[in-house]
């Protein structure tokens, strides 16, 4: 579509010099990057168009193109699907512009195989018009810290909870589901959970270019049900979340509906009554702290990064965002010669942190022969077909294939045990399973998935061998984890859209031992017993 309303271009304004987008560099993680501004001062460029945004991380990448083209004064246009334009403003105003680029637009049909490239050719006055002409709407640029949500005056009690819900609604913070009003009080109490100052500020959250204090950290919390005992995990996520390397601003636009995995290692995971075990990933009434923390973390994501879906997040699906997935390693039930996830990336065992990663989904995977003749039989069996559900032709590990991860396998902790007791190592895990899940170079020509090979970005990954295709550049980026219910029968992956994996060490408050019996006093005793 570019080469034909270049031709188009050419021939309307025959006194302009129209450079073919060759010239410059291409794909998501190559045109929102300095490397543009430099590619385009070389060659003395006066205005610039860019496109085409036909995904949420197409759209966020050229929607942060043109802003930063904007920024060094070079007029820009935007040729963006209509239905993505909202997302394309968005990530415009990522670096201080108010959300408002200037946005030539196309049915999704021009995008499409069967479109029509010619029909761009129609444009040519727009985007003219838009290069010598366009000035921007708005006139209030982003990039603040959340503002604060006035609640209502409502005598009674229940009544103050639902006038706020409909508020939460009405102006777009909610996800659906009821929230607790974030009072002073409440906020205050959870900020109890932190020694930083409350103004102290972690990070901006994209698309919205939003700041994430201490402060508005605590009130996601709260609104989620959150307790302060729950804050060291959120804000370390947070600040994990918000390292460059993991671009999150994609991840929060994509069209594949990425969402984070957090999980964590050290005493305070178990302190807080964070889930290792049976159900996970569900909800547990006597440790709800994943539950609470993955919630607050998805209204931080919305509310303050502003991906509303269809506006900034154009996720086609969006599963897994009401709580994202946020659990803990079943550290003690490692075998002895196994060590925690945290300390695969160089973090002291024993010392509190977060791994994160962005995932595209989950699924559990039967590992356990219906009958085998020896557990050496068995476990190999079982690998094959654990490899089986890794071994795809998945477009999404093209991102993580140099640096990232494909994804995190959770190993049930009898099995991890069985493992150790045949003599393997995690190493040894990790490199199995990268063998076994080589894509064979027919699946990969067939599926397509060369082509983007060839576009990445990363140099490595462009001249990685393709038959077979391994998933990752190194066994060590499969992530393994011991978690789970201690049963055989299955094991559970999560593959990953992860250019990056993000890990941080935190530490807890002063207040802490005080905060931990004031959770013993309000949720009970822990242990297995329902006492409903």
């Amino acid at each position: 579509m570019l080469s034909a309303l270049h031709e188009a271009l050419r021939a309307e304004f025959p006194e302009t010099t129209f450079l073919s987008h060759d010239l410059f560099p291409r794909g998501n993680s190559n045109i929102d990057s300095p490397s543009l501004i430099d590619a385009v001062r070389t060659q003395s460029i006066d205005a610039a168009i860019v496109g085409n945004a036909a995904c949420g991380a197409c759209s966020t990448s050229v929607g942060g193109a043109a802003a930063r083209l904007e920024e060094a004064g070079i007029p820009t246009v935007v040729l963006a699907r209509d239905t993505f334009a909202d997302v394309t403003r968005n990530a415009f105003s990522s670096r201080g512009f108010a959300p408002d680029a200037c946005l030539v637009t196309f049915p999704i049909g021009q995008f499409l195989a069967s479109g029509d490239p010619a029909k761009a050719a129609g444009a040519t006055s727009a985007v003219g018009t838009g290069l010598t002409e366009w000035t921007p709407e708005a006139d209030e640029a982003t990039g603040e810290e959340a503002p604060r949500i006035a609640l209502p005056k409502v005598d009674d009690q229940m009544g103050f909870v639902r006038q706020a819900n409909r508020l939460f609604l009405n102006i777009g913070c909610g996800d659906g589901l009821p929230l607790y009003p974030p009072t002073d009080d409440l906020v205050d109490w959870v900020l109890q959970g932190s020694d930083l100052p409350r103004d102290h500020v972690i990070g901006r959250i994209m698309p919205r270019n939003g700041l994430a204090t201490v402060e508005t950290i605590a009130v996601s919390l709260a609104m989620a049900g959150g307790r302060p005992e729950y804050l060291p995990v959120l804000i370390a996520a947070v600040e994990a979340m918000l390292d460059p390397r993991m671009e999150h601003g994609k991840a929060q636009a994509n069209s594949g509906s990425p969402f984070p995995v957090v999980i964590v290692n050290g005493p305070a995971a178990d302190q807080i009554r964070l889930n290792a075990g049976f159900g996970l990933l569900g909800p547990d009434p006597r440790q709800p702290a994943g539950a609470a923390i993955g919630r607050a973390l998805r209204l931080l994501l919305q509310n303050v990064g502003g991906v509303l879906p269809g506006q900034g997040t154009m996720a086609a699906y969006g599963s897994m965002r009401y709580t994202n997935a946020v659990f803990a390693e079943a550290e003690d039930q490692l075998p002895k010669s196994w060590a925690p996830l945290s300390s695969d990336f160089g973090i002291p065992r024993g010392t509190n942190s977060v791994t994160v990663f962005a995932a595209v989904g989950g699924v559990s995977m039967p590992r356990r022969a219906i009958s085998a003749d020896s557990l050496e039989n068995e476990i190999a069996n079982g690998l094959h077909r654990v490899a089986a559900y890794l071994r795809t032709p998945n477009r999404d590990y093209v991102v993580g294939w140099a640096n990232g991860t494909p994804g995190a396998v959770l190993i049930s902790p009898t099995v991890a045990r069985q493992l150790a007791a045949l003599g393997w190592s995690k190493k040894m895990l990790q490199e199995t399973l990268w063998d076994y899940a080589r894509v064979s170079g027919d699946v990969v020509e067939k599926a397509g998935l060369v082509e983007w090979i060839r576009a990445a970005p990363d140099e490595s990954t462009r001249a990685g061998p393709i038959d077979p295709w391994p998933i990752c550049r190194e066994p060590r980026q499969i992530l393994v984890a011991v978690a789970g219910g201690d049963h055989p029968s299955n094991h559970f992956w999560f593959p990953a859209d992860a250019p990056h994996v993000s890990v941080r060490a935190f530490d807890v408050p002063q207040a802490w031992d005080r905060l931990l019996s004031d959770a013993e006093t309000d949720l009970g005793p822990g242990g297995s017993a329902c006492r409903l």
